[in-house]
């Protein structure tokens, strides 16, 4: 036994006794019974740094009569409950969903999972919600077909039916409309509907919320899913046979993961997908020629989504075969070497901030460059605001309403939020699920009615190279600053 004192804030208790035959995890529960603080919050300064529950106390030289202090916080005293226990089922069913910590499945309906995981993965996104919300004051203009308008709607009330309700959702009206608008989704083969690519529900759905949207905006924000979702390219197009050179722009909903026998990771197929050759008519020439052409990012959106080109039609079997190639990805990604010039002068400011932010978390200083002190302090957000897709900072609200007008930085790197699988051989068969980030930071993997809870490290695992899932379709968010 060795005998000692323990300073504890204010307090001092003298002849502690140590059984240093038994593990430090003993001497911290002698000292919870004494303050308080549970074994868990202690923090006991030792010779080496913090004693650890299990470590060896001949190897620590504690002497007797040593003075060792303790920081941690007491548990509060626990009062007596008001009200009886409430179980979950008795609760109104919004607050079991905030319970719950996730919104609720989708019925598959006859081959829908393409459908359930695209609308779980773009019901992610707060700032749609919320866009959607103020349609619906606004109504159809003329400008909008009934059709995309219906659409809306039914996005709209699916959403909101999504986050109100704990059990599985079925989307009946949603893929009603959706069929009217876009009648390839309602093929049938033996009586039964036919399982469709995800990436083309995806791209569908966006383009006619784009529309509606765009006809209901403000004359602030007249594109608000350009916002979201819109990335620019600027694009050199040159033919190497007649020397020819142009400059084109162009907005794109998503880039592309062109997948190779030399691509290993994301990276390296975002690199390929900028790269492209084209035959058209040559000028000088006369004729048809070759060109090259080499796009970079001039403009970035809050809300990155990459398509892994995984599928391509095979003439053999008349059909979209599938590549099945592991391509990586990562859970932070950093465009910057993908973007032009002059957008990569916009984004040298915010990008130091951010460095600086991270380091001073680290309990690095400040590089100083390009920032001041003031500059560093201020904070990074990732639930607040947006960019105007060309690095420059806009005005966003939150999507509750409730906080002022806010004004953001892109800095050119983004957060993995949500994951598109496709499990099987072909884009026309297997199983596609949706595996999305809470608010909390958890991962949830929705398989249709079947939300099922996940560790980062699964989602990671999802890059190919088997029959498992693998990433068909990913959605990064923006790491943003406020001005």
């Amino acid at each position: 036994m060795i005998t000692v004192s323990v300073k504890w804030q204010k307090e001092l208790f003298k002849s502690v006794e140590i059984d240093t035959t038994q593990p430090p995890y003993v001497f911290k529960c002698q000292l919870y019974d004494l303050t308080g603080v549970p074994p868990e919050r202690q923090k006991i300064m030792v010779k080496g740094g913090l004693l650890k529950d299990d470590a060896d106390w001949s190897t620590l030289g504690v002497k007797v009569g040593q003075k060792l202090m303790m920081m941690g916080t007491a548990d509060e005293i626990v009062k007596a409950p008001e009200k009886g226990p409430v179980f979950m089922e008795d609760l109104p069913e919004e607050e079991q969903v905030v319970s719950l910590g996730h919104s609720a499945g989708l019925f598959n309906l006859g081959n829908t999972c393409y459908m359930n995981s695209t609308v779980q993965c773009l019901h992610s996104v707060p700032e749609l919600k919320s866009a959607l919300i103020k349609y619906s004051h606004s109504g159809r203009s003329n400008e909008v077909d009934q059709t995309s308008h219906m659409l809306t709607i039914a996005t709209r009330d699916l959403f909101n039916e999504l986050d109100n309700s704990v059990k599985a959702v079925a989307p009946m009206q949603f893929w009603m409309v959706l069929r009217k608008k876009y009648p390839q989704f309602g093929q049938m083969h033996n009586n039964f509907f036919m399982q469709q690519d995800a990436e083309e529900c995806w791209t569908q759905l966006l383009y006619t919320l784009s529309q509606s949207l765009r006809s209901a905006g403000s004359s602030e924000n007249p594109d608000a899913l350009k916002v979201l979702f819109g990335v620019d390219l600027v694009s050199r197009v040159h033919c190497q046979e007649s020397g020819e050179e142009t400059t084109e722009t162009e907005s794109v909903y998503s880039l592309k993961c062109h997948i190779s026998h030399e691509v290993n990771h994301l990276h390296e197929g975002l690199k390929h997908g900028l790269k492209s050759e084209l035959e058209k008519n040559s000028p000088s020439l006369g004729r048809s020629a070759i060109y090259l052409k080499e796009s970079r990012i001039n403009g970035l959106p809050r809300y990155l989504t990459i398509q892994f080109v995984r599928f391509f039609w095979k003439r053999e079997s008349n059909q979209k075969a599938k590549i099945l190639r592991k391509v990586d990805y990562p859970l932070e990604l950093d465009v910057y070497d993908l973007c032009s010039d002059d957008l990569r002068k916009k984004l040298e400011g915010p990008r130091q901030i951010l460095r600086d932010e991270e380091g001073k978390k680290l309990g690095l200083k400040a590089s100083g460059k390009g920032s001041t002190s003031k500059d560093t302090d201020v904070k990074m957000s990732e639930a607040e605001g947006s960019s105007n897709g060309n690095g420059e900072p806009s005005n966003s609200k939150s999507d509750q309403g409730a906080e002022s007008q806010k004004e953001t930085q892109v800095t050119g790197v983004y957060d993995l939020v949500a994951v598109l699988t496709h499990k099987g051989r072909s884009a026309d068969s297997g199983h596609y699920v949706a595996w999305v980030k809470q608010e909390s930071g958890k991962w949830i993997e929705y398989d249709d009615d079947n939300p099922i809870p996940r560790r980062e490290e699964d989602i990671t695992k999802l890059s190919g190279g088997g029959d498992w899932h693998m990433a068909y379709i990913c959605m990064y968010k923006a790491r943003v600053l406020p001005m």
